[in-house]
């Protein structure tokens, strides 16, 4: 009897020595983001079509502001402007603008959801569409997202967001068929407080 008791004793102090002290879950990821109102960065763009030799490269801007305002300028190889402010979908093409409703899209919708509410740290609209995984730590994290969403889940097969803190820093896209985008993101440096440019030490 004494001898089951010590085997039990010596089975739960391994476990918790194999246990991680602490594990980096989406609620933490999404109190790191959620600190960051807005910002702006550069992105790089390569997406793989199947059946097209070499990928397809896009470049341009990406502008972010808390909760729900998201802007993606492409500069190169097309100037092109899509604009999402709440329900509202702008896209801007060669001086024309066309204006649609998100909720009249779910496929689209759930795709604008992935960014949004990771930048804005807002979970619960990230699980009402996608199953989530977190890895890592806040230093460098990876956010797994695949789609719950019927509609959404015949376009998309997953979604890999990656990071460092509150910085947003890729993008993966994997698409049913085979096509697959890669983004490369920049955050841009945040402004010098007012008054400080040109300030001298006395």
């Amino acid at each position: 009897m004494r001898l089951d008791r010590l085997c039990k004793v010596l089975v739960l102090a391994v476990a918790f020595c194999a246990a991680p002290a602490w594990a980096f879950d989406l609620p933490e990821l999404m109190g790191l983001l959620a600190k960051q109102k807005s910002g702006e960065a550069r992105f790089t763009e390569q997406r793989f079509v199947h059946g097209l030799e070499g990928p397809l490269d896009a470049s341009g801007t990406l502008s972010f502001e808390a909760p729900d305002k998201l802007v993606r300028r492409t500069l190169s190889p097309r100037a092109e402007t899509m604009a999402v402010d709440g329900n509202t979908l702008t896209l801007s093409r060669g001086g024309r603008n066309r204006t649609l409703a998100l909720d009249s899209m779910p496929e689209l919708l759930g795709l604008v959801e992935a960014m949004r509410g990771t930048l804005s740290g807002d979970g619960a609209t990230l699980q009402r569409y996608f199953k989530s995984t977190v890895t890592g730590a806040p230093g460098k994290w990876t956010l797994d997202l695949t789609p719950m969403d019927s509609r959404l889940a015949a376009q998309v097969r997953s979604i890999r967001i990656s990071g460092r803190a509150s910085d947003v820093l890729g993008l993966e896209m994997e698409f049913i068929g085979g096509d697959r985008s890669v983004m490369t993101i920049s955050p841009n440096a945040p402004a010098a407080p007012s008054g400080a440019a040109g300030r001298t030490t006395p």
